[in-house]
């Protein structure tokens, strides 16, 4: 009869011999992470990472030419966590020129102008202002 059929014992053997000879091992090496320990994970650091803008604050940014050096940005997101500490949930924070609606829990950045634009200086929806 079949020479392979004399030579292994099961169909096993030979798929184990043949069909997984070339396959590389690093699929069946890699550590097995958990969907909850990824999520944790990335939960960490966006609570620790710093001052997000929204698509509609850098759009705002953007079209006012407004350019925020690393100082104003410190500044900015010092006032941030002042509000939080004080419980504030949208906050306007002033920083030099340039004022910014903040919001707390998300530490995101909802809109920005420069004062000298807005005439009447009259902010709505916030619950606390902080002037760094």
């Amino acid at each position: 009869m079949n020479k392979i059929s004399n030579q292994f014992s099961s169909i096993e053997q030979i798929t184990d011999q043949y069909l997984k000879k070339g396959m590389p091992e690093t699929a069946q090496a890699a550590p097995e992470v958990s969907f909850e320990d990824i999520l944790k994970h990335k939960q960490s650091v966006s609570e620790n990472s710093a001052l997000k803008f929204s698509k509609h604050a850098s759009m705002r940014l953007q079209s006012r030419n407004i350019e925020l050096s690393s100082e104003q940005k410190e500044r900015l997101e010092t006032g941030t966590e002042k509000a939080e500490a004080k419980g504030m949930r949208e906050s306007l924070v002033i920083v030099d020129s340039y004022s910014f609606i903040v919001n707390v829990p998300n530490k995101t950045v909802v809109t920005a102008m420069d004062q000298t634009e807005s005439a009447e200086n009259v902010y709505t929806n916030i619950d606390g202002a902080v002037i760094m």
